[in-house]
């Protein structure tokens, strides 16, 4: 593989005495300096293959969501928590850390292995809708049990944290190197992005099924940003050509004019306000600094994102948590998920307070280089919140700059609510109890210690190079009912990004005549992970057959699979009928075609499950 540098001085921060909570609350910023590392190692701490690591037993590169196993257990790895892990992780290596190249590359190829894994979701080849499953072992194998899936924001997500590694090869003159290891790679999920993004599936909380506000912005910044790199390597992103179609849709569905908010899903058949955190942490992972304030992909000071921003935390105040009992009507407070939440008593999110701070501080530094605060009906809200005279204006100069301080003076709280609630090692878990403050929930969970980093990096105006958000491919200006549902399909365009480390596959047709009644289902099941892995176990069933072709007189089953490239291939049928697996007793084998030929090997078996 490409790169060769190996990690080098992280020392895990919970062996030994940090800075008392007590000194480290006289300085906010001080705070944040002996924070900052002791996140940074935390969220290293929690990826596989490292030197120092509290995930013993996972893959390297693989990033496990909290060393926690029980209640709740979390030791798996998601597809969108380890890429917006990496996101992080890749700004640090922007930011000059060069030791961290080694797991960016494990992380790579772990990858480029996971997009090849039949799941329940469904497989790479030929239609890619195996690229939605939400999680897997951290041994990079299938998890088969109950969740809610598709969850469609994993492969955006992955495809950006990949995208955003473009400008640093480039500048070591590696342009080839990128098109040939991570290019596939990438395409891959913007297929997936551009063939699915209308369909629904869970969002990031993994809880409600519909069409979220993250999901839809970060699918949209996949896309743009994948059609700007696609220009800059000379090749084609045709999916990426739904972008506006993508922002057509987050412009005319989400914004709730009548209580001033953006709501969080729709098309689904919950009962809630809508009033959720989903939407902060959309504007912080689609931010541009060069951005400006009224484009349509809802920047981070865009007047519709600081209502929402104000609404949410005005939701968390009406529910008077004894945490926040010493904050005012208007200083910050530590906020959760969304004000109905119940899990695990429904506490307070430390990744959701610090993505508040986050995006107010985007939200300045792109007001700041613009030189000019609109002040609106929408937004006005939120500003009197922190300068209450403050009037519908424009300002600029040192009204603009008093304004401002006031917001970063905001922001500042969110952080401060946190840091009052760590314990004195610096551990980040997901929760903080909204009673006693206690840290509760999964323990040292890494998409908190990423928050906390992207945070400080906000803070100290160090942001990433821009994606293209204020580009021709940004915007669009199609009207609500020109909006259009996908019309890209991708099937049979998705290939293992071989150069990243993806196993080279061949084609292989698995057909049979197996006579079933109605509500019977026919899967097959064999010794390589495109199968399942295990033989003979229901646990490992997850590639289905399809019955399209069936007729009386040839009742048919098939389905088109990739398998390992020369290899002797074992495997079984199993149909599942009345919700009991019944495996034929024969084991067949099929011998795959090899790396590159182009062969396709259909096996035309003949089961009889009576």
């Amino acid at each position: 593989m490409l790169f060769i540098y190996l990690l080098s001085g992280i020392v895990l921060p919970f062996s030994f005495a940090a800075p008392s909570l007590d000194a480290r609350q006289d300085d906010l910023s001080s705070f944040i300096a002996v924070e900052q590392p002791i996140a940074l190692a935390g969220a290293l701490a929690n990826i596989g293959g490292l030197s120092s690591t509290w995930v013993e037993g996972a893959s390297p590169g693989m990033v496990v969501a909290s060393p926690s196993t029980v209640n709740p257990n979390y030791f798996y790895s998601w597809t969108r928590d380890s890429a917006l892990t990496y996101a992080m992780i890749i700004d640090e290596l922007i930011l000059g850390n060069t030791s961290l190249r080694k797991t960016i590359e494990d992380y790579t190829h772990a990858q480029a292995v996971l997009q090849t894994i039949a799941n329940p979701s469904g497989s790479l080849w030929p239609y890619g809708n195996g690229l939605g499953e939400p999680k897997f072992y951290t041994n990079i194998t299938t998890f088969t049990g109950a969740w809610g899936r598709p969850q469609r924001d994993g492969p955006a997500l992955r495809a950006i944290a990949f995208m955003n590694l473009a400008p640093v090869l480039f500048n070591l003159d590696e342009t080839d190197t990128f098109l040939e290891i991570y290019w596939p790679l990438i395409l891959n999920d913007l297929n997936y992005v551009g063939q699915y993004w209308n369909e629904t599936g869970f969002d990031l909380w993994e809880e409600v099924q519909g069409s979220s506000f993250f999901t839809i912005s970060v699918q949209h910044r996949a896309l743009v940003q994948g059609a700007l790199l696609s220009q800059q390597l000379n090749t084609t992103c045709a999916a990426c050509d739904q972008a506006p179609q993508i922002l057509c849709f987050l412009q005319n569905n989400f914004w709730n004019a009548a209580d001033g908010f953006l709501i969080a899903d729709i098309n689904t058949d919950i009962d809630r306000s809508g009033i959720n955190a989903d939407p902060i942490l959309a504007s912080i992972h689609v931010f541009d600094a060069d951005a400006s304030c009224d484009a349509g992909d809802y920047q981070p000071c865009n007047s519709q994102m600081l209502a929402t921003h104000k609404t949410l935390v005005d939701s968390f105040r009406k529910l008077n948590w004894p945490v926040n009992q010493n904050a005012s009507t208007t200083d910050a407070i530590l906020i959760g998920r969304y004000p109905e939440d119940v899990y695990f008593d429904g506490g307070a999110w430390p990744l959701c307070t610090l993505a508040l701070a986050e995006m107010l501080y985007d939200a300045v530094a792109q007001i700041n280089r613009t030189g000019t605060l609109n002040v609106n009906d929408i937004n006005l809200g939120f500003f009197r919140g922190v300068s209450p005279d403050v009037a519908v204006g424009t300002y600029t100069g040192d009204a603009m700059s008093a304004i401002l301080i006031n917001v970063t003076t905001y922001a500042d709280g969110f952080v401060s609510a946190v840091q009052a609630h760590l314990p004195t090692n610096g551990s980040i878990s997901e929760q903080f109890d909204h009673n006693t403050g206690e840290s509760t929930s999964a323990s040292k969970l890494t998409w908190s210690f990423a928050s906390f980093v992207t945070m400080a990096r906000r803070r100290a105006g160090q942001f990433p190079p821009s994606w293209g958000a204020g580009s021709s491919q940004g915007t669009t200006n199609l009207t609500a009912d020109q909006c259009q549902s996908s019309s890209y399909d991708a099937t049979g365009q998705y290939l293992p990004a071989i150069a990243a480390g993806a196993p080279c596959l061949s084609e292989v047709l698995f057909t049979i005549n197996a006579t079933t009644t109605f509500g019977q289902e026919v899967y097959v099941v064999g010794n390589v992970t495109q199968l399942g892995g295990v033989l003979g176990d229901a646990a490992s069933v997850v590639v289905h057959l399809d019955a399209a072709n069936y007729t009386a007189s040839r009742p048919e089953w098939f389905v088109d699979t990739m398998m390992p490239a020369g290899e002797v291939v074992a495997y079984q049928y199993v149909l599942l009928t009345g919700g009991e697996w019944v495996f034929d007793s024969q084991v067949r084998s099929v011998v795959v075609p090899g790396c590159g030929s182009g062969g396709v090997v259909t096996t035309n078996d003949a089961v009889d499950f009576s």
